[in-house]
């Protein structure tokens, strides 16, 4: 009789489909959109972008980050990695956080070393640096014929928004995906592939993360943006893209750590207590940074332009 050898599932992918998925799995899906969509609802962007990303700038870079232009290549790129880590929790950058889950999921019932702990986030940062940097060349060669270069006023949408809308919809539909595979309730197209190389969703992950550059329009980022269209310069414009890029990831890289290895053990002994937990973790952190990024980026923009109707609570 023949002998069937299965295929064990990598930690890194298991988080991409591969199971034991939650027994009410709808339940929790519509639940967290539902939560994606709360978020969406009461986000405020004046007191995110402006009382915690443009102080922690100012802070770290002791003037106004906003007022004061940046002097050359040098300080372009300081100005990179703070203004990226100052944006960490603006409504751009927030679905980088569903990524926490899977790579705490991940660790469930192993001990692991510190080092080999970076791993998952070595990966991560594989697919979010081979974006950011492509996209800061970019830039750098034709950014001022992009949309994102242009300060014009308009009454509706105007091309800066469209790029938005479109980068940010397709990154938030394939968090969703990625939201539904986890929890089952998709099948995983590429399942076979994930099994061969287990780090391929992580690096997938980072890519969406880079890719928010691609349709950012916080203040700061702009700063910055222009200033590597109008240099020319495709060494500074890949670095400073790069640069923002791991800024927004620290704030997420330390609560990972913290999570894995600040608590003694106790987040991944809850997972590996029930393994349907890490795809039930995992699928609500995508699901609900999916939701948010693609309401917030595409419906509620069209709401505030008067366009449809959107609940928006001011604050």
């Amino acid at each position: 009789m023949a002998v069937v050898h299965e295929v064990p599932v990598h930690p890194q992918a298991s988080f991409f489909g591969a199971g034991p998925y939650p027994a009410r799995r709808a339940v929790i899906a519509v639940v967290a959109v539902l939560a994606g969509f709360v978020l969406t609802a009461i986000w405020s962007a004046p007191f995110v972008d402006s009382v915690i990303g443009d102080s922690v700038a100012n802070g770290l870079l002791g003037y106004d980050a906003k007022a004061t232009p940046i002097s050359g290549v040098l300080a372009g790129t300081v100005f990179a990695f703070v203004s990226g880590l100052a944006g960490s929790f603006t409504a751009c950058n927030i679905a980088a956080f569903g990524a926490v889950a899977p790579l705490v999921g991940g660790e469930a019932g192993e001990k692991r070393r510190f080092a080999t702990t970076l791993k998952p986030l070595g990966w991560i940062s594989v697919g979010m640096l081979a974006v950011s940097i492509v996209y800061g060349v970019v830039v750098a060669l034709v950014g001022t014929r992009m949309p994102q270069f242009s300060t014009a006023k308009t009454t509706g949408l105007s091309p800066r928004s469209v790029q938005s809308m479109v980068a940010f919809g397709v990154v938030g539909l394939v968090f969703l995906v990625m939201g539904l595979v986890a929890l089952g309730i998709l099948r995983n197209p590429f399942a076979a592939f994930t099994r061969r190389h287990p780090a391929a969703p992580l690096v997938l992950m980072g890519a969406l993360i880079g890719g928010f550059l691609i349709g950012r329009p916080y203040p700061l980022f702009r700063i910055m943006f222009r200033s590597a269209a109008e240099q020319h310069n495709v060494l500074y414009g890949a670095a400073a893209f790069a640069l923002q890029s791991v800024g927004n990831i620290v704030v997420m890289a330390l609560l990972f750590l913290l999570l894995t290895h600040a608590t003694g053990g106790r987040v991944q002994r809850w997972l590996a207590a029930k393994p349907a937990r890490i795809a039930t973790v995992t699928g609500v952190a995508l699901l609900v940074g999916g939701t948010f990024t693609l309401l917030y980026w595409d419906v509620r923009v069209l709401g505030r332009l008067g366009i449809i109707w959107f609940p928006m609570i001011s604050w």
